[in-house]
């Protein structure tokens, strides 16, 4: 029997293999190399995003746009100044058709369930 052979075997079945001396080195030169061109990538893309809000800001400037949270913050101090004499919370708007009707209280649950049943069922729960 081959000698050979059995060893590729025991590879297969996950024996131990011949290790490379430096491949731990080399993985370890390898994730170091990954990480500096991810923190590369990174500085870039801020170094770029930095640009264009300098940019988005010389439009805001120029136009008088401001930005959407400070369009919020304002908002929410006009909402504080309004309510600053109430001890209340600020009223909400009541959508259209919401309580403007008065609720019937004279058909019961069960009147309800005896109009959709069967004409038969219907006869025989009046009774």
């Amino acid at each position: 029997m081959d000698v050979g052979a059995t060893k590729d075997m025991g590879k297969m079945l996950g024996g131990d293999e011949e290790k490379d001396p430096d491949a731990a080195k080399k993985e370890e030169e390898r994730q170091e190399a990954l990480r500096q061109e991810e923190e590369e990538r990174k500085a870039k893309y801020a170094k770029m995003e930095a640009e264009r809000e300098a940019m988005r800001q010389g439009i805001r400037d120029k136009y008088g746009i401001k930005k959407k949270e400070e369009r919020e913050a304002e908002a929410q101090a006009a909402m504080e100044a309004n309510s600053e004499g109430s001890l209340t919370r600020p009223k909400k708007a009541i959508p259209p058709g919401c309580g403007d009707e008065p609720e019937e209280e004279d058909e019961s649950i069960l009147d309800t369930v005896i109009k959709y049943l069967p004409g038969p069922l219907q006869d025989m729960f009046k009774k």
